[in-house]
Protein backbone atom coordinates (compact mmCIF):
# COMPACT_ATOMS: atom_id res chain seq x y z
CA UNK A 1 0.00 0.00 0.00
CA UNK A 2 1.41 3.41 -1.00
CA UNK A 3 2.05 6.13 1.58
CA UNK A 4 -0.79 8.28 0.17
CA UNK A 5 -3.20 5.36 0.12
CA UNK A 6 -2.35 4.64 3.75
CA UNK A 7 -3.02 8.29 4.57
CA UNK A 8 -6.36 8.27 2.74
CA UNK A 9 -7.45 5.32 4.85
CA UNK A 10 -6.06 6.98 8.01
CA UNK A 11 -4.00 3.84 8.25
CA UNK A 12 -2.14 3.49 11.56
CA UNK A 13 -2.03 -0.25 12.19
CA UNK A 14 -1.78 -0.83 15.92
CA UNK A 15 1.27 -2.75 17.19
CA UNK A 16 0.28 -5.93 18.99
CA UNK A 17 2.11 -4.92 22.18
CA UNK A 18 -0.01 -1.74 22.40
CA UNK A 19 -3.24 -3.64 21.75
CA UNK A 20 -2.33 -6.06 24.54
CA UNK A 21 -1.74 -3.17 26.96
CA UNK A 22 -5.10 -1.67 25.99
CA UNK A 23 -6.90 -4.99 26.42
CA UNK A 24 -5.20 -5.55 29.78
CA UNK A 25 -6.53 -2.20 31.02
CA UNK A 26 -10.05 -2.74 29.66
CA UNK A 27 -10.41 -6.24 31.05
CA UNK A 28 -8.72 -5.56 34.38
CA UNK A 29 -11.96 -4.50 36.03
CA UNK A 30 -14.51 -6.15 33.75
CA UNK A 31 -14.04 -9.20 31.56
CA UNK A 32 -17.68 -10.31 31.25
CA UNK A 33 -18.04 -9.61 27.54
CA UNK A 34 -20.08 -11.91 25.32
CA UNK A 35 -19.10 -10.21 22.06
CA UNK A 36 -16.11 -8.24 20.78
CA UNK A 37 -16.47 -5.92 17.79
CA UNK A 38 -13.60 -4.21 15.99
CA UNK A 39 -15.33 -1.78 13.56
CA UNK A 40 -12.22 -0.90 11.51
CA UNK A 41 -10.19 -4.00 12.20
CA UNK A 42 -7.30 -3.66 9.74
CA UNK A 43 -5.17 -6.78 10.21
CA UNK A 44 -7.07 -7.66 13.42
CA UNK A 45 -4.67 -6.74 16.23
CA UNK A 46 -7.41 -6.02 18.74
CA UNK A 47 -9.33 -9.17 17.88
CA UNK A 48 -6.18 -11.19 18.46
CA UNK A 49 -5.35 -9.46 21.76
CA UNK A 50 -8.88 -9.81 23.19
CA UNK A 51 -9.12 -13.44 22.14
CA UNK A 52 -5.89 -14.18 24.04
CA UNK A 53 -7.70 -13.08 27.21
CA UNK A 54 -11.33 -14.03 26.61
CA UNK A 55 -10.87 -17.15 24.50
CA UNK A 56 -14.01 -18.95 23.23
CA UNK A 57 -16.20 -17.31 25.91
CA UNK A 58 -16.85 -14.42 23.50
CA UNK A 59 -17.87 -14.06 19.87
CA UNK A 60 -15.63 -11.95 17.61
CA UNK A 61 -16.59 -9.64 14.76
CA UNK A 62 -14.29 -7.59 12.53
CA UNK A 63 -15.20 -5.14 9.76
CA UNK A 64 -12.77 -3.60 7.30
CA UNK A 65 -13.02 -1.72 3.99
CA UNK A 66 -9.61 -2.68 2.58
CA UNK A 67 -9.85 -6.17 0.99
CA UNK A 68 -6.13 -6.85 1.51
CA UNK A 69 -6.53 -6.27 5.24
CA UNK A 70 -9.66 -8.40 5.32
CA UNK A 71 -7.66 -11.34 3.94
CA UNK A 72 -4.74 -10.66 6.33
CA UNK A 73 -7.10 -10.49 9.29
CA UNK A 74 -8.88 -13.70 8.30
CA UNK A 75 -5.54 -15.48 8.02
CA UNK A 76 -4.33 -14.10 11.37
CA UNK A 77 -7.39 -15.11 13.39
CA UNK A 78 -7.52 -18.44 11.58
CA UNK A 79 -3.91 -19.19 12.45
CA UNK A 80 -4.66 -18.27 16.05
CA UNK A 81 -7.55 -20.75 16.13
CA UNK A 82 -10.19 -18.03 16.67
CA UNK A 83 -13.71 -18.38 15.33
CA UNK A 84 -14.45 -14.88 14.08
CA UNK A 85 -16.64 -13.24 11.49
CA UNK A 86 -14.45 -10.94 9.39
CA UNK A 87 -16.33 -8.98 6.77
CA UNK A 88 -15.42 -6.43 4.11
CA UNK A 89 -17.61 -3.48 4.97
CA UNK A 90 -17.74 0.28 4.48
CA UNK A 91 -18.15 1.78 7.96
CA UNK A 92 -20.49 4.47 6.69
CA UNK A 93 -22.88 2.01 5.09
CA UNK A 94 -23.04 -0.34 8.07
CA UNK A 95 -26.19 -0.47 10.20
CA UNK A 96 -24.36 -0.55 13.54
CA UNK A 97 -27.49 -0.23 15.64
CA UNK A 98 -28.98 -3.36 14.12
CA UNK A 99 -25.72 -5.25 14.57
CA UNK A 100 -25.45 -4.37 18.25
CA UNK A 101 -29.14 -5.19 18.83
CA UNK A 102 -28.68 -8.77 17.65
CA UNK A 103 -25.49 -9.42 19.59
CA UNK A 104 -25.59 -10.96 23.07
CA UNK A 105 -25.52 -8.55 26.00
CA UNK A 106 -22.25 -6.98 27.14
CA UNK A 107 -20.48 -5.93 23.97
CA UNK A 108 -16.92 -4.63 23.84
CA UNK A 109 -16.36 -2.27 20.91
CA UNK A 110 -12.62 -1.81 20.56
CA UNK A 111 -10.14 -0.57 18.00
CA UNK A 112 -8.29 2.25 16.32
CA UNK A 113 -10.35 4.26 13.79
CA UNK A 114 -8.67 6.44 11.11
CA UNK A 115 -6.61 9.41 12.29
CA UNK A 116 -7.35 11.76 9.41
CA UNK A 117 -9.58 14.82 9.02
CA UNK A 118 -12.31 15.23 6.44
CA UNK A 119 -10.45 18.23 4.96
CA UNK A 120 -7.15 16.35 4.67
CA UNK A 121 -8.89 13.36 3.14
CA UNK A 122 -10.63 15.52 0.56
CA UNK A 123 -7.37 17.28 -0.30
CA UNK A 124 -5.71 13.91 -0.97
CA UNK A 125 -8.51 12.90 -3.31
CA UNK A 126 -10.03 10.35 -0.97
CA UNK A 127 -13.79 9.81 -1.06
CA UNK A 128 -14.07 7.51 1.96
CA UNK A 129 -16.13 10.10 3.82
CA UNK A 130 -19.44 10.17 5.68
CA UNK A 131 -22.44 11.80 4.03
CA UNK A 132 -21.97 15.52 4.56
CA UNK A 133 -23.97 16.98 7.43
CA UNK A 134 -23.37 19.68 10.00
CA UNK A 135 -23.40 17.17 12.87
CA UNK A 136 -21.31 19.49 15.03
CA UNK A 137 -23.99 22.17 14.88
CA UNK A 138 -21.75 25.02 13.66
CA UNK A 139 -23.36 27.96 11.94
CA UNK A 140 -22.44 30.93 9.78
CA UNK A 141 -18.76 31.89 9.75
CA UNK A 142 -17.70 28.91 11.89
CA UNK A 143 -19.17 26.45 9.41
CA UNK A 144 -16.95 27.96 6.69
CA UNK A 145 -13.72 27.85 8.65
CA UNK A 146 -11.65 25.36 10.66
CA UNK A 147 -14.44 24.61 13.13
CA UNK A 148 -16.25 22.68 10.39
CA UNK A 149 -13.23 20.39 9.95
CA UNK A 150 -13.27 17.18 11.97
CA UNK A 151 -11.47 13.90 12.39
CA UNK A 152 -13.14 11.00 10.58
CA UNK A 153 -12.82 9.06 13.84
CA UNK A 154 -14.89 11.74 15.59
CA UNK A 155 -17.83 11.00 13.29
CA UNK A 156 -17.28 7.25 13.61
CA UNK A 157 -17.13 7.24 17.41
CA UNK A 158 -20.25 9.36 17.69
CA UNK A 159 -22.09 6.94 15.39
CA UNK A 160 -20.97 3.97 17.49
CA UNK A 161 -22.04 5.58 20.76
CA UNK A 162 -25.35 6.61 19.21
CA UNK A 163 -25.90 3.01 18.07
CA UNK A 164 -25.09 1.67 21.56
CA UNK A 165 -27.60 3.88 23.37
CA UNK A 166 -29.73 1.85 25.73
CA UNK A 167 -27.35 -1.12 25.69
CA UNK A 168 -24.77 -1.99 28.36
CA UNK A 169 -21.49 -1.96 26.49
CA UNK A 170 -17.93 -0.69 26.67
CA UNK A 171 -16.22 1.36 23.99
CA UNK A 172 -12.40 1.41 24.01
CA UNK A 173 -10.86 3.36 21.14
CA UNK A 174 -7.46 4.84 20.36
CA UNK A 175 -7.76 8.34 18.95
CA UNK A 176 -6.40 11.86 19.15
CA UNK A 177 -7.02 13.38 22.57
CA UNK A 178 -8.85 16.32 20.98
CA UNK A 179 -11.11 13.86 19.18
CA UNK A 180 -11.93 12.05 22.43
CA UNK A 181 -12.95 15.35 24.04
CA UNK A 182 -15.17 16.32 21.11
CA UNK A 183 -16.86 12.93 21.13
CA UNK A 184 -17.58 13.09 24.87
CA UNK A 185 -18.77 16.67 24.59
CA UNK A 186 -21.21 15.67 21.86
CA UNK A 187 -22.41 12.64 23.80
CA UNK A 188 -22.90 14.59 27.02
CA UNK A 189 -24.64 17.48 25.30
CA UNK A 190 -27.02 15.10 23.57
CA UNK A 191 -27.74 13.06 26.71
CA UNK A 192 -26.17 9.82 25.57
CA UNK A 193 -26.44 7.31 28.42
CA UNK A 194 -22.74 7.25 29.27
CA UNK A 195 -21.43 6.07 32.62
CA UNK A 196 -17.77 6.03 33.68
CA UNK A 197 -15.43 7.57 31.13
CA UNK A 198 -11.67 8.04 31.11
CA UNK A 199 -8.86 9.11 28.81
CA UNK A 200 -5.51 7.33 29.03
CA UNK A 201 -2.57 9.09 27.40
CA UNK A 202 -0.44 7.08 24.96
CA UNK A 203 2.87 7.85 23.27
CA UNK A 204 1.83 8.25 19.62
CA UNK A 205 5.38 9.02 18.49
CA UNK A 206 6.62 5.74 19.93
CA UNK A 207 3.78 3.55 18.70
CA UNK A 208 2.84 5.20 15.39
CA UNK A 209 5.69 7.57 14.52
CA UNK A 210 3.44 10.66 14.57
CA UNK A 211 3.68 13.78 16.71
CA UNK A 212 0.16 14.14 18.06
CA UNK A 213 -1.51 13.99 21.45
CA UNK A 214 -3.36 10.69 21.59
CA UNK A 215 -5.15 8.52 24.10
CA UNK A 216 -7.35 5.55 24.75
CA UNK A 217 -10.95 6.67 25.14
CA UNK A 218 -12.79 4.36 27.51
CA UNK A 219 -16.55 4.82 27.86
CA UNK A 220 -19.40 2.73 29.25
CA UNK A 221 -22.88 2.95 27.71
CA UNK A 222 -26.37 2.01 28.83
CA UNK A 223 -26.06 3.83 32.16
CA UNK A 224 -28.99 5.97 33.34
CA UNK A 225 -28.15 9.22 35.16
CA UNK A 226 -24.53 8.93 34.15
CA UNK A 227 -21.75 11.23 35.29
CA UNK A 228 -20.67 13.88 32.78
CA UNK A 229 -17.04 13.76 33.81
CA UNK A 230 -13.98 11.91 32.61
CA UNK A 231 -10.71 11.37 34.45
CA UNK A 232 -7.52 11.82 32.45
CA UNK A 233 -4.69 9.41 33.30
CA UNK A 234 -1.08 9.75 32.25
CA UNK A 235 -0.79 6.18 30.94
CA UNK A 236 -2.68 2.95 30.30
CA UNK A 237 -3.58 2.44 33.93
CA UNK A 238 -5.82 3.93 36.62
CA UNK A 239 -2.85 4.64 38.88
CA UNK A 240 -1.93 8.25 38.09
CA UNK A 241 -4.85 10.62 37.42
CA UNK A 242 -3.89 14.00 36.00
CA UNK A 243 -7.17 15.88 36.23
CA UNK A 244 -10.91 15.54 35.71
CA UNK A 245 -12.62 17.21 32.78
CA UNK A 246 -16.35 17.42 32.32
CA UNK A 247 -19.49 19.34 31.46
CA UNK A 248 -20.51 22.17 33.78
CA UNK A 249 -23.60 24.20 32.91
CA UNK A 250 -23.54 22.87 29.36
CA UNK A 251 -19.88 23.69 28.66
CA UNK A 252 -16.81 21.45 28.61
CA UNK A 253 -14.09 22.44 31.09
CA UNK A 254 -10.63 20.92 31.40
CA UNK A 255 -10.42 20.94 35.20
CA UNK A 256 -13.75 20.64 36.99
CA UNK A 257 -12.24 21.07 40.46
CA UNK A 258 -10.60 24.42 39.68
CA UNK A 259 -13.53 25.62 37.64
CA UNK A 260 -16.12 24.94 40.35
CA UNK A 261 -13.95 26.80 42.83
CA UNK A 262 -13.75 29.86 40.56
CA UNK A 263 -16.96 29.63 38.55
CA UNK A 264 -18.14 33.05 39.76
CA UNK A 265 -15.56 34.50 37.35
CA UNK A 266 -17.54 33.03 34.45
CA UNK A 267 -19.66 36.03 33.58
CA UNK A 268 -19.87 39.19 31.51
CA UNK A 269 -17.52 40.07 28.66
CA UNK A 270 -17.04 43.73 29.61
CA UNK A 271 -14.41 44.25 26.96
CA UNK A 272 -15.02 42.44 23.71
CA UNK A 273 -12.14 40.19 22.76
CA UNK A 274 -11.03 40.40 19.14
CA UNK A 275 -8.73 38.44 16.88
CA UNK A 276 -5.97 40.21 14.97
CA UNK A 277 -5.87 40.97 11.27
CA UNK A 278 -6.32 38.13 8.79
CA UNK A 279 -5.07 38.50 5.23
CA UNK A 280 -3.67 35.07 4.17
CA UNK A 281 -0.99 36.70 2.02
CA UNK A 282 1.95 36.96 4.40
CA UNK A 283 4.72 37.20 1.80
CA UNK A 284 3.05 40.25 0.31
CA UNK A 285 1.39 41.89 3.32
CA UNK A 286 4.04 41.42 6.01
CA UNK A 287 7.05 43.65 5.59
CA UNK A 288 10.42 44.64 6.98
CA UNK A 289 11.49 48.29 7.01
CA UNK A 290 14.78 48.76 5.16
CA UNK A 291 16.66 51.55 3.44
CA UNK A 292 14.59 52.69 0.50
CA UNK A 293 11.24 51.45 1.77
CA UNK A 294 9.83 48.09 2.84
CA UNK A 295 11.00 44.59 1.92
CA UNK A 296 8.40 41.83 1.55
CA UNK A 297 8.67 38.08 1.97
CA UNK A 298 9.58 37.73 -1.71
CA UNK A 299 12.77 39.71 -1.15
CA UNK A 300 11.47 42.76 -3.02
CA UNK A 301 11.93 46.31 -1.73
CA UNK A 302 9.20 48.85 -2.50
CA UNK A 303 9.03 52.58 -1.64
CA UNK A 304 5.58 52.33 -0.06
CA UNK A 305 3.92 55.31 1.53
CA UNK A 306 3.74 54.85 5.31
CA UNK A 307 0.02 55.73 5.44
CA UNK A 308 -1.23 52.13 5.33
CA UNK A 309 1.77 50.40 6.95
CA UNK A 310 1.61 49.54 10.67
CA UNK A 311 3.96 47.83 13.15
CA UNK A 312 3.06 44.17 13.66
CA UNK A 313 3.35 41.58 16.43
CA UNK A 314 2.62 37.88 16.03
CA UNK A 315 1.93 35.02 18.43
CA UNK A 316 5.58 34.08 18.76
CA UNK A 317 6.43 37.67 19.66
CA UNK A 318 3.86 37.80 22.48
CA UNK A 319 4.77 34.38 23.83
CA UNK A 320 8.48 35.22 23.93
CA UNK A 321 8.10 38.74 25.30
CA UNK A 322 9.35 40.42 22.11
CA UNK A 323 7.19 43.53 22.31
CA UNK A 324 9.27 45.80 20.07
CA UNK A 325 7.92 45.13 16.56
CA UNK A 326 10.39 43.96 13.97
CA UNK A 327 7.80 43.55 11.22
CA UNK A 328 5.11 45.66 9.63
CA UNK A 329 1.81 44.88 7.98
CA UNK A 330 0.01 46.59 5.14
CA UNK A 331 -3.61 47.33 6.05
CA UNK A 332 -5.87 47.80 3.05
CA UNK A 333 -8.98 48.62 5.10
CA UNK A 334 -9.97 50.29 8.36
CA UNK A 335 -13.19 48.25 8.48
CA UNK A 336 -14.12 45.06 6.66
CA UNK A 337 -16.75 47.03 4.72
CA UNK A 338 -14.28 49.60 3.37
CA UNK A 339 -13.49 49.94 -0.30
CA UNK A 340 -9.72 49.67 -0.71
CA UNK A 341 -9.91 51.78 -3.86
CA UNK A 342 -9.20 54.95 -1.85
CA UNK A 343 -5.59 53.77 -1.63
CA UNK A 344 -5.16 54.63 -5.32
CA UNK A 345 -5.60 58.33 -4.54
CA UNK A 346 -3.99 58.48 -1.11
CA UNK A 347 -1.01 56.18 -1.71
CA UNK A 348 -0.39 55.48 -5.42
CA UNK A 349 2.83 53.51 -4.82
CA UNK A 350 1.00 51.22 -2.41
CA UNK A 351 -1.83 50.82 -4.93
CA UNK A 352 0.67 49.83 -7.63
CA UNK A 353 2.27 47.38 -5.21
CA UNK A 354 -1.08 45.71 -4.47
CA UNK A 355 -1.94 45.37 -8.15
CA UNK A 356 1.51 44.05 -8.97
CA UNK A 357 0.86 41.27 -6.45
CA UNK A 358 -2.85 40.72 -7.09
CA UNK A 359 -2.26 37.04 -7.90
CA UNK A 360 -1.44 36.41 -4.23
CA UNK A 361 -4.82 37.78 -3.23
CA UNK A 362 -6.69 35.96 -5.99
CA UNK A 363 -5.13 32.67 -4.87
CA UNK A 364 -6.46 32.89 -1.31
CA UNK A 365 -8.45 29.71 -0.86
CA UNK A 366 -10.54 30.54 2.20
CA UNK A 367 -14.24 30.92 1.50
CA UNK A 368 -14.37 33.95 3.79
CA UNK A 369 -12.97 36.02 0.90
CA UNK A 370 -15.70 34.96 -1.52
CA UNK A 371 -17.66 37.94 -2.88
CA UNK A 372 -15.28 40.35 -1.12
CA UNK A 373 -13.11 43.04 -2.64
CA UNK A 374 -9.85 41.75 -4.13
CA UNK A 375 -7.67 43.17 -1.34
CA UNK A 376 -10.11 42.54 1.51
CA UNK A 377 -8.93 41.68 5.02
CA UNK A 378 -10.64 40.50 8.18
CA UNK A 379 -10.15 41.45 11.81
CA UNK A 380 -10.02 45.19 11.17
CA UNK A 381 -12.12 47.85 12.85
CA UNK A 382 -11.78 50.81 15.21
CA UNK A 383 -10.40 48.43 17.84
CA UNK A 384 -7.43 47.68 15.56
CA UNK A 385 -6.29 51.28 15.87
CA UNK A 386 -6.69 51.62 19.65
CA UNK A 387 -3.56 53.20 21.19
CA UNK A 388 -3.21 50.36 23.71
CA UNK A 389 -4.31 46.73 23.84
CA UNK A 390 -4.24 43.75 26.19
CA UNK A 391 -3.11 40.82 24.04
CA UNK A 392 -2.36 37.11 24.30
CA UNK A 393 -0.99 34.49 21.92
CA UNK A 394 -3.46 31.83 20.82
CA UNK A 395 -0.83 29.25 19.88
CA UNK A 396 1.40 28.84 22.92
CA UNK A 397 0.93 27.28 26.33
CA UNK A 398 2.43 30.35 27.95
CA UNK A 399 -0.82 32.06 28.97
CA UNK A 400 0.78 35.47 29.40
CA UNK A 401 -1.14 38.68 28.74
CA UNK A 402 0.80 41.66 27.43
CA UNK A 403 0.10 45.39 27.40
CA UNK A 404 0.75 46.51 23.81
CA UNK A 405 1.08 50.17 22.84
CA UNK A 406 2.22 52.14 19.80
CA UNK A 407 5.40 52.66 17.80
CA UNK A 408 6.27 55.94 16.09
CA UNK A 409 2.77 57.26 16.84
CA UNK A 410 1.14 54.27 15.16
CA UNK A 411 -0.77 51.59 17.06
CA UNK A 412 0.83 48.16 17.04
CA UNK A 413 -1.31 45.69 15.08
CA UNK A 414 -1.65 41.99 15.94
CA UNK A 415 -2.07 39.13 13.50
CA UNK A 416 -4.87 36.58 13.56
CA UNK A 417 -2.96 34.17 15.82
CA UNK A 418 -3.46 36.66 18.67
CA UNK A 419 -6.44 37.88 20.67
CA UNK A 420 -6.82 41.27 22.31
CA UNK A 421 -9.15 43.95 23.59
CA UNK A 422 -8.59 47.72 23.17
CA UNK A 423 -7.64 50.15 25.93
CA UNK A 424 -7.34 53.92 26.09
CA UNK A 425 -4.09 54.22 28.03
CA UNK A 426 -0.97 52.41 29.12
CA UNK A 427 -2.15 52.43 32.74
CA UNK A 428 -5.41 50.76 31.76
CA UNK A 429 -3.75 48.09 29.61
CA UNK A 430 -1.19 47.29 32.29
CA UNK A 431 -3.89 47.13 34.94
CA UNK A 432 -5.99 44.55 33.09
CA UNK A 433 -2.93 42.57 31.96
CA UNK A 434 -1.88 42.30 35.61
CA UNK A 435 -5.34 41.06 36.60
CA UNK A 436 -5.31 38.39 33.92
CA UNK A 437 -1.76 37.33 34.78
CA UNK A 438 -2.57 37.01 38.48
CA UNK A 439 -2.78 33.47 39.88
CA UNK A 440 -6.58 33.62 40.23
CA UNK A 441 -7.17 34.64 36.63
CA UNK A 442 -4.66 32.10 35.37
CA UNK A 443 -6.24 29.24 37.33
CA UNK A 444 -9.70 30.10 36.04
CA UNK A 445 -8.63 30.26 32.41
CA UNK A 446 -6.54 27.11 32.71
CA UNK A 447 -9.57 25.29 34.09
CA UNK A 448 -11.23 25.95 30.72
CA UNK A 449 -8.33 25.45 28.33
CA UNK A 450 -7.12 22.21 26.74
CA UNK A 451 -3.52 23.04 25.98
CA UNK A 452 -2.95 20.13 23.62
CA UNK A 453 -5.39 21.65 21.12
CA UNK A 454 -4.02 23.14 17.91
CA UNK A 455 -5.27 26.55 19.01
CA UNK A 456 -5.60 26.05 22.73
CA UNK A 457 -6.63 29.58 23.66
CA UNK A 458 -9.85 30.53 21.89
CA UNK A 459 -11.83 33.72 21.78
CA UNK A 460 -14.84 31.86 23.20
CA UNK A 461 -12.79 30.97 26.28
CA UNK A 462 -11.48 34.50 26.79
CA UNK A 463 -14.97 35.93 26.53
CA UNK A 464 -16.00 33.97 29.61
CA UNK A 465 -13.78 35.75 32.10
CA UNK A 466 -15.55 38.52 34.01
CA UNK A 467 -12.99 41.30 34.49
CA UNK A 468 -15.05 43.01 37.18
CA UNK A 469 -15.47 39.82 39.20
CA UNK A 470 -11.77 39.04 38.80
CA UNK A 471 -10.86 42.51 40.03
CA UNK A 472 -13.23 42.09 42.98
CA UNK A 473 -11.52 38.86 44.00
CA UNK A 474 -8.20 40.68 43.92
CA UNK A 475 -9.50 43.68 45.88
CA UNK A 476 -9.43 46.04 42.89
CA UNK A 477 -13.08 46.32 41.93
CA UNK A 478 -13.24 50.13 42.22
CA UNK A 479 -10.36 50.70 39.81
CA UNK A 480 -11.69 48.12 37.34
CA UNK A 481 -15.17 49.66 37.42
CA UNK A 482 -13.74 53.11 36.70
CA UNK A 483 -12.04 51.81 33.56
CA UNK A 484 -14.97 49.67 32.43
CA UNK A 485 -17.61 52.39 32.73
CA UNK A 486 -15.71 54.54 30.24
CA UNK A 487 -15.34 52.18 27.29
CA UNK A 488 -15.63 54.22 24.08
CA UNK A 489 -14.11 51.46 21.97
CA UNK A 490 -16.76 48.91 22.90
CA UNK A 491 -19.93 50.74 23.89
CA UNK A 492 -22.89 48.61 24.82
CA UNK A 493 -25.53 47.78 27.36
CA UNK A 494 -22.98 46.03 29.58
CA UNK A 495 -21.85 49.40 30.95
CA UNK A 496 -25.20 49.78 32.71
CA UNK A 497 -24.58 46.57 34.62
CA UNK A 498 -21.38 47.57 36.36
CA UNK A 499 -22.89 48.75 39.61
CA UNK A 500 -25.87 46.40 39.78
CA UNK A 501 -25.82 45.46 43.44
CA UNK A 502 -27.99 42.41 42.76
CA UNK A 503 -25.45 41.09 40.29
CA UNK A 504 -28.17 40.22 37.84
CA UNK A 505 -25.62 40.27 35.02
CA UNK A 506 -24.30 36.86 35.98
CA UNK A 507 -24.85 34.23 33.35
Amino acid sequence: MSKQTKAIFGDFQTPIELTRDVVELVLASDAAFAAVVEPTCGVGSFLLATSERLGPAASYFGFELNPCYVKACQDAVGNAGIEAQIQQQDFYEMDWKTLFARLPARVLVIGNPPWVTNAALGAMGGDNLPVKSNFQGHNGFAAKTGKANFDISEWMLIQLLESLRGRPATLAMLCKTATARKVLRHAWRNNFDLGRCSLHVIDAARHFGVSVNACLLLAHTGVSNGDQRATIYQDLSFAQPLQVMGMVSGELVSDTTAYLELRDLDGVEYRRWRSGVKHDAARVMELERVAGGYRNGLGETWPLEPDFVYPLLKSSDLANGRLSPRRYVLLTQSRVSDDAAEIETLAPATWSYLHDHCAAFDARGSSVYANRARFAMFGVGPYTFAPWKVAVSALYQDLRFQAIGSLDDKPVVLDDTCYFFPCQSRQEAEFFASLLNAETGQRFLRSLIFFDSKRAITIDTLRRIDLLKLAERLGQRKQAAAYLVDAPFEKGAQQMLLFDEQETYRV
